[in-house]
């Protein structure tokens, strides 16, 4: 048995980083950023008038002061021409300001007389021009390995980007196993109950960056895993889920033996989620998660979402840890770490007393994870505690 960190690190070992593919920007919405993107040209190109007014060409004015207009300025129509002391050019936002112009004198700090315009007392100071690359820079530089966010989409917009290269999105496919397992909307017989695992680790890992497919369940016969594992041939990652401890019907662990997985580790020094199993399969990663809803569940945030991250090629991987008051008392822990179902408010953690790793109806309602360490003392309210944020 293993801890957690060794876990993390053998897993990582198992994730082989995606490679890249051309979409368009409209599509690139959460993806990683494959390669860098560099701006061929300042934005804006020109120095542009930052509100609606007019151009001048005067160093300084007062109250008072008179200006002859000699034109327009539009967005995407230039005054052709430049300004000289005494002139005016009406413009609107976002045009660029004529040549010689000092400043955009507000339209509601002047009244209009004609083909003249008067300053006002009072005037604004500001000089409202927009300077020629006052957004970025021929040259900028969005890095490779961003996530690419509206903000950040807008940007590569901007930067005439019409195409960007993006990691790939690893696939993954989601196997649930068991004779107990009957799929969502199905009939259970007296004795079965209804597969979830997959359907949240799915989102989970969706959520992630990855691309999912929920298979048909295996059964517990050597037969069945390997019919449903010949599906999952084209994945980057195959995720069982259940039949990998040591039981009579537990067969996930022979099956993939008896089609060449090469195993890395089996169990893990955590609660829950002690029997996980992973190792190279067919030279696709593999990992064999625990049956119970909650063991998988919190296996998907503390291994496989860290997995899709690395696949993914981003550098910050391991779940943020971090660290708020206990609002209620908590017994000793026991010799595995444990991530304990809580609610965080912002008086602190509320630890659930309720940690059996059969209930969905407390993980439901969590949005956090505390940790325990191994063979941690019994804790009070008021004292200090490590969670992650669900």
């Amino acid at each position: 048995m293993i801890s957690v960190k060794e876990a993390q690190e053998h897993l990582f070992n198992l994730a082989t980083p995606m490679g890249t593919e051309s979409v368009p920007l409209e599509q690139a919405n959460g993806r990683v950023l494959g390669h860098d993107v560099i701006a061929q040209r300042d934005q804006p190109p020109f120095s542009s008038s930052a509100m609606d007014g007019y151009a001048i060409a005067n160093e300084s004015v007062s109250a008072g002061d008179m200006f002859h207009v000699i034109g327009e300025a539009a967005a995407g129509h230039r005054f052709q021409g430049s300004l000289s002391t005494g002139q005016a050019v009406r413009i609107f936002t976002g045009a660029p300001v004529p040549e010689g112009t000092t400043r955009i004198l507000i339209q509601e700090d002047v009244e209009r007389l004609g083909d003249k315009i008067a300053l006002c007392e009072g005037a604004d100071s500001a000089l409202y021009i927009r300077p020629s690359g006052g957004d970025f820079m021929a040259g900028h530089v969005v890095h490779a390995g961003t996530v690419l966010h509206p903000s950040q989409i807008a940007l590569l917009a901007a930067m005439n980007t019409p195409m960007v290269d993006v990691v790939k999105k690893p696939v993954v496919a989601l196997i649930s196993t068991g004779d107990e397992l009957v799929l969502p909307g199905e009939t259970p017989q007296s004795d079965q109950i209804v597969a979830s695992n997959a359907y949240g680790l799915a989102a989970l890992l969706k959520d992630s960056g990855a691309e999912t497919r929920v298979l048909p369940i295996a059964r517990d016969t050597l037969a069945s895993l390997r019919s449903v594992f010949d599906l999952a041939k084209d994945a980057d990652l195959i995720i069982t889920i259940g039949g990998a401890s040591v039981g009579d019907h537990d067969l996930v662990a022979e099956a993939s033996a008896n089609m060449g997985m090469e195993q890395s580790f089996y169990k893990v020094a955590m609660r829950p989620g002690k029997p996980l199993m992973a190792g190279r399969f067919n030279n696709h990663a593999m990992v064999g998660l625990p049956g119970n809803p909650v063991s998988a569940m919190v296996c998907g945030h503390v291994f496989l979402v860290p997995m899709i991250k690395k696949m993914l090629g981003l550098s910050h991987v391991l779940p943020e840890t971090f660290e708020t008051t206990l609002l209620n008392d908590i017994p000793e822990n026991g010799p595995r770490t444990h991530y304990c179902r809580a609610i965080l408010s912002p008086k602190g953690l509320f630890v659930a007393e309720r940690q059996d790793s059969s209930l969905l109806t407390i993980l439901a309602s969590a949005n956090a994870l505390a940790i325990r360490e191994p063979n941690a003392s019994s804790a009070k309210a008021g004292e200090r505690i490590k969670y992650i944020p669900l």
